[in-house]
């Protein structure tokens, strides 16, 4: 494993150095291998040369007379003539981060053949294809991936056509809020990325977008009118700098259609996504307009004055024709025309091949590095079937994931000792390393691969594995082992249980237990193991007297759930705290209480609970929190006395934002991803100011998320009318399981209905919302406290982004990121809709009629 971390540390570390702080990398190619790089004058970005991302190819400069008014990264290109079919490019990633790929191949005649006309090349993304080079212009390829494990290979593929080559290629780490349809089964090609407006320069990049991606400048058309300002914009979730959206087009003369159409490449452009960039500065009347794609269904937008943000769509739109056509129409209430300040738009990068699995990709990539292996190494090391690495053999597995089951490096001229890293190749069957110049100790761990079935040929001897060659070295060597391994652990007990003595005698007050599922009555009976690790909190440890102390003999009683009853508490320094006792009658056991316990201490975040310490003391069980006097969010909206006046629309969407970044905190934030499983209203405390926080980690589930793609159950959890019903029917647990149960949340907020509603039928929350979309009224679905008190668009977007989250196919459904991103957009147009002081009676009846959907749109 050393080995194979120091590879990785190296080659990030090397992108890094390349560019200060931005954690870039930007390579230069064609440059000789050991040059040390440079800073280019223009944008001043570090760029390294190609040698060590590569392992083929010749250098080349342009031919005379090209050179003029070239960047300095096309004035060299690394050429790939015939001999390996594929070369690639090993860049060094780190798995589940988003990034931007950029290719740059300019011919300039770089070879004296003038063949721009003819020659093109494809590139593939890993095994996928990604697009088709062409030699007759200036040509930049971008894509957007989430990368799978430590290196993404970028492969220039000759397909009989020519010669390929490249100029550069740069890697740019991007946020992960960014582009939530590119996910880590899902890349996108670029096919368009435009500023609109007017300009003085063709294309900008870094540093007017932090991100280097590559805005150009939009043709005028004639029916446009050019708009600009200096105001200072805030920038949208995607980070587009203010300098793009400080410029805009809109309809000229008394227009009230906004048409932009692009495209004509019928073999890229089948399906397409759009990202539209809007940041209205021209605040005088209102400007609202109905968006159209390819004439789909209108949606409904008013962009937000001095503020960013993004519309797009979550699924794929048929190009008709290979056509994307954009049109924004002016709504009957609008006084102002529409405007557009820039527009992305992608085309899907097709994930329809096998992958070699992860940890076998790093580990091989390591052996590759550890040895300077040449080959054919390069690329995706199992398929396509074509470009598999020479002695390599792969086997798919069930999810479409080749593991790597055999590896022949025999008279490969390898030298030093036998590399760990081959242990780390899980499903390795055979591995033959003869005929090389390596010395030293074969791993132990090789050859316990495979339950002892590991085949290694490492030298005449034939399998070392599953041959005695030396009875007598053998005994010998077992005792070496004996001695040198058990002494250790022997002394490591020793210690340890010397420790446990004085934790015990030390704190002898409490009986504390292993079994994680042993029932109370058998505490006494369970070693230490956990009384460790909750010892090593930092949360304190309380004695049922001092609960007693603190709780007044459990005078206030607050409230009530499966675990126990909840009491009132102050602290020896006043601190306000919330104490939740096990009763006896409670079918939550010890592993719920340890559960939380162990989550809780291992999750800080403002939008989750603090646990403030615990007690384990005989058959006493108690949790103690920090109090939040606002109770719960569903107290409130059920109108339950005590609590306050009805919410508000921006308090709730404060609300669900808050518990929304808890929640993606979980799922993303925490070392080992933890499922929440009970995510509901109750569990959504509040503040005395209404800050939330997200509690109640009773049934909570940690998972290894680069082994497990769920956790199997054999009961499902939860609470009827939240639960995930692929979960409930398969028993599989997935983030996407709290993802339906926020869902729910989102959709009482909204109507301020309960999850079965209390008439005859006892509806699901979600068949009512559906029965009244089809009227396309959103009186229908507010909730009518609300008095129609909120802007509609943002009650359609909340409607909209509760009904992705609760689609039965829990493959379709967005992250919390993503639901954060949809969220936050919500409340800023609540905002915009307050601060403007529109009052619901002035508000046209006709808008109530057209489902406003901004943000991802729901199709």
């Amino acid at each position: 494993m050393a080995l194979l971390v120091f590879f990785a540390a190296f080659a990030l570390s090397t992108a890094t150095h390349a560019v200060g702080q931005t954690g870039f990398l930007s390579i230069d190619c064609g440059l000789e291998r050991n040059y040390s790089g440079y800073k280019d004058n223009d944008n001043g970005l570090s760029y390294v040369s190609d040698g060590p991302y590569v392992d083929a190819g010749e250098n080349h400069k342009l031919a005379a007379g090209q050179e003029t008014d070239r960047v300095r990264t096309d004035l060299t290109v690394r050429s790939f003539p015939p001999g390996l079919l594929r070369n690639c490019y090993s860049l060094p990633t780190i798995a589940g981060t988003k990034y931007l790929v950029r290719v740059v191949s300019f011919y300039g005649n770089y070879d004296g053949t003038n063949s721009s006309s003819t020659l093109q090349f494809d590139l593939h993304l890993g095994a996928n294809y990604w697009d088709t080079v062409r030699a007759d212009g200036d040509q930049v390829y971008e894509a957007v991936f989430v990368a799978w494990a430590s290196w993404a290979p970028v492969c220039l593929v000759n397909t009989g056509q020519g010669t390929p080559f490249v100029s550069s290629v740069e890697l740019r780490p991007l946020g992960s809020d960014f582009y939530p349809t590119g996910m880590a089964n899902q890349s996108m090609r670029m096919s368009a990325r435009r500023s609109m407006g007017p300009t003085t320069s063709r294309v900008t990049s870094f540093p007017a977008d932090q991100y280097d991606r590559y805005w150009w400048a939009m043709p005028s058309e004639a029916t446009w009118a050019n708009l600009s300002t200096t105001l200072a914009i805030t920038e949208d979730s995607f980070q587009v700098s203010s300098a793009i959206l400080q410029k805009a087009v809109t309809v000229a003369g008394n227009g009230t259609t906004l048409s932009v159409i692009w495209g004509g490449d019928q073999r890229m452009l089948r399906q397409f996504m759009a990202f539209l960039h809007f940041a209205d500065f021209q605040d005088s009347q209102l400007r609202e307009f109905d968006v159209y794609f390819n004439s789909d269904s209108p949606t409904r937008f008013t962009p937000l004055y001095l503020s960013g943000n993004v519309l797009y769509n979550t699924d794929w739109y048929n190009a008709a024709n290979g056509v994307v056509n954009i049109t924004l129409a002016a709504t009957a209430r609008s006084a102002l025309p529409p405007m557009l300040n820039a527009f992305e738009i992608y085309t899907p990068i097709v994930h329809d091949t096998p992958v070699t699995f992860s940890k076998d990709f790093d580990a091989i990539m390591a052996i590759k590095h550890e040895y300077g292996v040449k080959k054919n190494w390069m690329g995706d090391p199992c398929f396509p079937n074509q470009y598999a690495w020479e002695g390599v053999k792969c086997r798919n597995t069930s999810d479409n994931v080749q593991r790597i089951i055999s590896i022949d490096m025999s008279n490969s001229n390898l030298n030093g000792v036998v590399s760990s890293n081959f242990a780390l190749l899980t499903a390795l069957e055979s591995l033959n390393l003869s005929g090389n110049q390596l010395n030293g100790p074969i791993p132990d761990s090789l050859c316990k691969n495979n339950g002892g079935q590991f085949i290694l040929s490492y030298g005449s001897g034939g399998d070392i594995c599953n041959k005695t060659i030396n009875p007598s070295g053998s005994k010998n060597r077992n005792a070496i082992i004996a001695t040198s391994v058990v002494a250790p652990v022997l002394a490591v007990a020793v210690l340890g249980l010397l420790y446990l003595i004085w934790r015990v005698k030390r704190k002898p007050n409490c009986a504390y237990a292993l079994n994680l599922y042993a029932p109370l009555t058998d505490l006494k009976n369970s070693s230490a193991s956990t009384e460790n690790h909750l010892l090593d909190t930092e949360n304190r440890r309380f004695t049922y007297e001092e609960l007693q102390e603190v709780t007044n003999n459990f005078q206030r009683l607050i409230g009530r759930g499966g675990f126990g009853n909840v009491y009132y508490g102050r602290l020896e320094n006043t601190s306000e705290v919330a104490v939740k006792i096990r009763s006896e009658y409670s079918k939550q056991g010890l592993h719920q209480f340890l559960a939380e316990v162990m989550n809780l201490t291992k999750v800080h975040h403002r939008n989750l609970v603090s646990l403030v310490g615990y007690c384990w003391e005989k058959d006493h069980l108690a949790l103690v929190y920090e109090y939040m006097s606002g109770g719960n969010l569903c107290d409130h909206l059920r109108g339950k006395t005590g609590v306050g006046d009805t919410l508000n629309w921006a308090t709730r969407l404060r609300i669900v934002l808050e518990a929304a970044q808890g929640l993606d905190y979980l799922h993303k934030g925490c070392n080992l991803p933890i499922i929440h499983r009970d995510v509901k209203t109750n569990n959504i405390l509040l503040s005395q100011n209404l800050k939330a926080k997200l509690a109640d980690f009773g049934l909570s589930k940690t998972y290894m998320s680069d082994t497990q793609t769920h956790i199997s159950t054999e009961n499902a959890a939860g609470t009827p009318g939240y639960m995930d019903p692929e979960y409930q029917l398969t028993g599989k647990l997935t983030e996407s399981s709290d993802v339906y149960s926020f869902g729910i949340v989102l959709l009482e907020v909204a109507t301020g209905e309960p999850p079965v509603l209390s008439d005859d039928d006892h509806t699901h929350i979600t068949q009512h919302v559906k029965n009244n979309i089809t009227s396309g009224n959103i009186s229908l679905i507010a909730d009518e406290r609300l008095k129609d008190s909120y802007d509609v668009s943002s009650m359609w977007k909340v409607v909209d982004t509760a009904m992705m989250c609760t689609t039965y196919d829990a493959s379709r459904r967005p992250t919390m990121s993503t639901v954060v991103i949809q969220l936050k957009e919500c409340l800023a147009l609540e905002e915009a809709h307050v601060d403007k002081d529109v009052s619901a009676s002035s508000t046209h009846d006709d808008l109530h009629h057209i489902p406003s959907k901004v943000g991802p749109l729901a199709r």
